[in-house]
């Protein structure tokens, strides 16, 4: 595939939506370690905080400011006079101004007609311009939308002298291909740059801002295990793989260390990772099944569409009901123990038994407690995995 030579740049927003997920409140040292593991990555912009939030959380932005990272800080606002006066003098590059596009929102959240909206971008962009601040118009449930008024707004928000327009799938409720159009008509009417900003509540926040990356989006919002409110934000690491491997987009984060920092954001936000998680969680390299790994130990990329290396980890080979002789061989060779071919078959027996039974992968003890029933074995019995375990 021919790299894509248009520049992406990733904007983080773990310390600001990936924390207004339910339950989930970093302490200050945690938001420290996240934002630098985050800028040792080469994670160029992070979002940080929510200064309307209060005199506490206003100083947690002036403490990372204060870190000299580097990186571009981002703070969030309300599209609001009082909100956007409490964003000075915080040490951030810029704010997010957010307003709702959609009526729905105009008129039930903020009780106002369009003409509000727009007069308000009009009105705040350029106060944000005179306290030194880049501006991006966020535009809040933008997927609810008019499309005309959608442009419309965008068009006002490059006037009044915004840098950036983020379309913001509040509900996440689009699906690619609509996502793909809607950045198509944005990037051929305006000149700013472009911001995805999408969420997981159908699953499909990853693939809606890799669309938004092919349509002419120049920014992407992502978080750490793709934490955030509800069903969560499109996962950085999923956003960056895929920007890769399925667009050949040149993205110069490193991940090779990202199950560290995947780990101190799991644990800070007391939201552990699902076993299945894509490229992170514990089942995403892990092989089982006897023909998947007879064909990973003849070559790795018989079965291999991401390299494990990449993201700082490798293949797992696992003992379980659907493991082949050739994989318990292996297994317990990796143990030290060499197995006949009999010998294996009679090992797969007991893990096969062990797995159905409870419900779970024989660990190290459990494989060699199965190793030292060998030499009891009565050549018409084989013993099952409960029988062998002390």
């Amino acid at each position: 595939m021919t790299p894509v030579s248009r520049t992406l740049i990733i904007d983080d927003t773990t310390l600001r939506d990936g924390e207004q997920s339910a339950g989930v409140a970093f302490s200050q040292d945690e938001k420290r370690a996240i934002a630098s593991e985050l800028v040792a990555l080469g994670v160029p912009e992070l979002e940080v905080g929510i200064p309307a939030m209060g005199a506490e959380e206003r100083d947690s932005i002036r403490d990372l400011a204060a870190l000299g990272l580097n990186a571009r800080l981002l703070a969030w606002s309300r599209m609001s006079e009082p909100d956007l006066r409490l964003c000075r003098d915080l040490g951030v590059w810029a704010v997010d101004l957010s307003v709702p596009l959609s009526d729905q929102q105009l008129r039930y959240k903020l009780g106002w007609q369009r003409d509000q909206a727009l007069a308000a971008i009009r009105c705040l962009v350029p106060q944000a311009r005179d306290l030194g601040l880049e501006v991006i118009v966020g535009g809040e449930d933008a997927s609810r939308a008019d499309p005309d008024f959608l442009l419309q707004a965008a068009e006002i928000a490059q006037t009044a002298g915004a840098r950036r327009f983020r379309f913001a799938d509040t509900l996440g409720i689009m699906e690619p291909f609509g996502t793909l159009a809607i950045f198509q008509k944005l990037r051929a009417a305006l000149d700013l740059e472009l911001e995805m900003h999408a969420h997981d509540d159908l699953g499909l926040a990853t693939a809606n801002t890799l669309a938004a990356a092919v349509g002419g989006a120049t920014h992407l919002n992502t978080t750490v295990n793709g934490l955030g409110e509800r069903a969560g934000n499109a996962a950085l690491e999923e956003v960056v793989m895929g920007l890769r491997k399925l667009y050949g987009f040149q993205i110069d984060i490193d991940l090779s260390r990202f199950p560290a920092l995947s780990h101190r954001v799991a644990t800070a936000a007391n939201r552990p990772l699902s076993w299945h998680k894509a490229l992170v969680g514990e089942g995403a390299f892990t092989h089982e099944a006897g023909i998947h790994v007879d064909g990973l130990l003849k070559n790795p990329l018989n079965y291999q569409g991401v390299d494990p290396a990449e993201l700082g980890r490798r293949h797992r080979l696992v003992l379980g009901k659907h493991s082949g002789a050739h994989a318990v061989r292996q297994g317990y060779r990796e143990l030290g123990i060499e197995l006949s071919d009999r010998q294996a078959g009679v090992m797969l027996q007991q893990i096969r038994a062990f797995v159905v039974r409870y419900k779970r992968l024989p660990e190290t003890p459990e494989l060699r407690a199965f190793h030292r029933t060998l030499g009891n074995i009565n050549p018409s019995h084989s013993p099952t995995a409960f029988e062998a375990l002390p």
